[in-house]
Order: structure tokens, then C-alpha cells, then sequence
């Protein structure tokens, strides 16, 4: 085989498992001949060899999907990939868009960590200290990521936590909770009005990984009455390009 030839067969052997790994489900021969225009005589002799090593399997219906092999390299990758150096970039646009400082955040236990911000060019601004913590009851990521962890541990959350009240607006109901972190879920954003600190408001998101756990958040905070409900839809997608460059696609 001539080097021009092998390379073909690289780049073959690439096409296919993208179009596996862009489907949820296995995919017969016939869809990923299709999906990649390749004649499926060809296609099946390039599975095969991925088969061999481990990067592609079959199911019991004989359909194709990622082998075990080619998961593990990506969990090294992922492993190996620092969410504040892929976020910052992104965030300093997101900052220059609104105006207002940026926040990233990550859960540990029962509160989110401040873990890089960047910060609004502006004398009056709203900014969080990096390595601050915060409970998840009180901030617009941390209902998301209650909502992520199901209505058994928040309830349970509660009960640790007795939902303590950092300002009038704080939501210090259980069922208040439940209904505003199923209300979030749906919507895929949360907003925090003045619960974490009086006068301020904010806009979060979550960040998922390639395995589409969620891994951090992503948040504006601003005074409440430069808040605006424009920014939801900047916020989510600069939250998903986040979570692609952590390989995450949102199906």
C-alpha cells in the first residue's frame, strides 16, 4: 500500500467513527455506509481492522459502536484536560458581550467553588473571589446542578443543609426548591434573583463532559437592574462551546 493510499484509509477509518460517535445508538452498515459515502464493502473491511484493535464493536444485532478500547484513550484525554484553560478564551468573549463579569464554578459536596472568573471593565461590577464557595440552594448553577442529581438528593440536601437563608429571597421551602430546580432543568438555564446576595443577579448554565456529566457551570453576575434576559441565550452557547472543546455535542 502506497502512502497516499494509506492515508486515504486513515482518513476512511476517521469518517466512520465520527458518524459513530455522533449517534446515541448503534448503527448498522447500511446507515454508516450512507452517512460517510463509502461503498459498504469498504466500510465493513475498515471496521473490521478498528474492530481488531478495539476501537469499534458490535452489538448483538451485529451494529456498530465505540469499542472499549477507543473510551478509555478518550477518558485519558479528558483526565488530562483543564476546564479553567479551555473556558478562559470563551468567557473573556462572553465578558466582552455583556459587560459583566464572568463566572466559572464547579461542585464539590453540597456548594459550588469559584474557580476562575474574569471580571467586567466597568468601576460598579459585581465580582465573586476565585476559591469563594456558596451553597447550591443560592445560586443559578447549583439548582441546575441539584437538578442533575435528582429529587432524592436534594431532598436529602435539605436536610443537611436546612436550606439557611442568606437574604429575603433565598429559597428556604423544600417543595419551593423542588419546584424551582425541576422548572431550571427543563429550561436548561436557572436565574438567581438577589437569593445569594441582595441587589445582585445572575444567569448560569452548566458544562458538560464527553461523557455528559456535568462538570461545571458557567455564569454572568451583574447589579439586578442591569440583569437582562437577552444575555440566557449568549450564556448557554458560550456553556456549549465549553463543553465541546471537553468533547460533549449536545444531540
Amino acid at each position: 500500500m502506497n502512502k497516499s493510499s494509506s492515508i486515504q484509509v486513515i482518513d476512511r477509518a476517521a469518517m466512520l467513527l465520527d458518524a459513530i460517535a455522533q449517534s446515541d445508538e448503534p448503527l448498522s452498515l447500511k446507515i454508516l455506509s450512507a452517512e460517510t459515502q463509502l461503498h459498504p464493502s469498504t466500510a465493513f473491511r475498515i471496521l473490521a481492522s478498528l474492530g481488531e484493535v478495539g476501537y469499534v464493536a458490535r452489538d448483538s444485532a451485529g451494529h456498530y459502536q465505540l469499542g472499549r478500547k477507543l473510551l478509555k484513550l478518550a477518558g485519558r484525554v479528558r483526565r488530562g484536560i483543564d476546564i479553567r484553560k479551555e473556558a478562559l478564551d470563551i468567557m473573556r468573549e462572553l465578558r466582552d458581550q455583556l459587560g459583566e463579569t464572568i463566572n466559572l464554578t464547579v461542585r464539590e459536596g453540597d456548594e459550588v467553588i469559584y474557580v476562575e472568573r474574569v471580571s467586567a471593565r466597568r468601576m460598579m461590577r459585581v465580582d465573586q473571589v476565585v476559591g469563594s464557595r456558596a451553597p447550591l440552594h443560592v445560586t443559578a448553577v447549583g439548582k441546575l446542578m441539584l437538578g442533575e442529581l435528582g429529587d432524592d438528593f436534594v431532598l436529602a440536601y435539605a436536610q443537611r443543609t436546612g436550606l439557611a437563608a442568606f437574604t429575603p429571597h433565598t429559597i428556604t421551602s423544600v417543595t419551593a426548591l423542588l419546584d424551582e430546580v425541576h422548572t431550571v432543568s427543563e429550561d436548561r438555564y436557572a436565574l438567581d434573583n438577589e437569593e445569594a446576595e441582595e441587589g445582585v443577579g445572575c444567569i448560569g448554565t452548566v458544562i458538560h463532559d464527553n461523557t455528559g456529566a456535568v462538570v461545571g457551570g458557567l455564569s454572568v453576575s451583574a447589579p439586578l437592574e442591569r440583569r437582562s434576559d437577552d444575555w440566557i441565550p449568549l450564556v448557554m452557547a458560550a456553556a456549549e462551546r465549553i463543553s465541546e472543546r471537553l468533547g460533549y455535542f449536545a444531540g
